[in-house]
């Protein structure tokens, strides 16, 4: 059995991962923290914590999993270059899960998109356009970010050197380099993504879209039950999903 704390318990993400492991029989939900809470009371009694809160609160929580030697899976989003790297050092002392997307369908997305771009070559222009309901507060997503940033690696480029978000007025010719990233806001879209391959005479389009949030909360939890048995280290959801190179 493995024992999970949901850490951001009363988000919808958090409600989600609660309904979704009472259905998952080697799972038990052992602590339900949200604002007002007690981490540092409810952390011992757990194998695992899953973080769904916001990115300003994912460092105290990964000190403190280090601390006690519990397993992390981070499900928040908008970090910046200094907190990813504080982070990223605890893996040394945990292992940790870290995605931007906990989708099955998505992590097969990011497999598909790497190999249609090893596939296509450079003679294809590169756009991702994404799509979140009205509340999501950081652009692009996660999600979007990951795939811009499997485009830039089978360019040899990096994503922040290569980056075209959005375009106005007279920008002149689009460059065979740049990747265009996309965000679009409205309703109560749970989550829309797609990566375009665009040549001349032709055009491959690879999208995936989420209507429930179920499918992110089933990931994370099987990210969850592998996790704890790893050894200290960073993974994605490709290594939970057998997917890495």
């Amino acid at each position: 059995m493995t024992r999970i704390l949901i850490h951001g318990s009363k988000g919808r993400m958090g409600q989600a991962l609660i309904t979704g492991a009472a259905r998952i029989p080697d799972a038990e939900i052992t602590g339900k923290v949200d604002l007002g809470d007690s981490l540092d009371e409810a952390l011992p009694a757990a194998d695992v914590v899953i973080d769904f809160t916001f990115h300003s609160a994912t460092l105290g929580v990964a000190l403190k999993c280090a601390s006690l030697g519990k397993a992390l899976v981070i499900g928040t989003t908008g970090h910046d270059e200094t907190a990813k790297k504080s982070i990223q050092d605890l893996a040394s002392v945990i292992p940790m899960v870290w995605a931007s997307n906990y989708s099955t369908g998505v992590n097969t997305l990011f497999w598909l998109t790497r190999q249609a771009a090893e596939i296509l070559g450079p003679d294809f222009d590169l756009e991702v356009v994404e799509m979140h309901h009205r509340l999501k507060k950081d652009a692009p997503s996660g999600t979007a970010e990951t795939l811009g940033e499997i485009l830039a690696s089978v360019r040899q480029s990096q994503l922040k050197n290569v980056a075209r978000h959005g375009r106005h007025g007279i920008v002149g010719e689009r460059t065979s380099e740049e990747i265009g990233m996309h965000s679009l806001r409205g309703g109560d879209v749970v989550g829309d993504h797609t990566v375009i391959f665009a040549a001349n005479g032709e055009r491959l389009e690879l999208t995936h879209k989420a209507s429930s949030r179920d499918t992110f909360a089933h990931g994370a939890l099987r990210a969850a039950l592998w996790v704890v048995r790893q050894k200290p280290g960073l993974y994605s959801m490709q290594n939970v999903l057998g997917l890495s190179k």
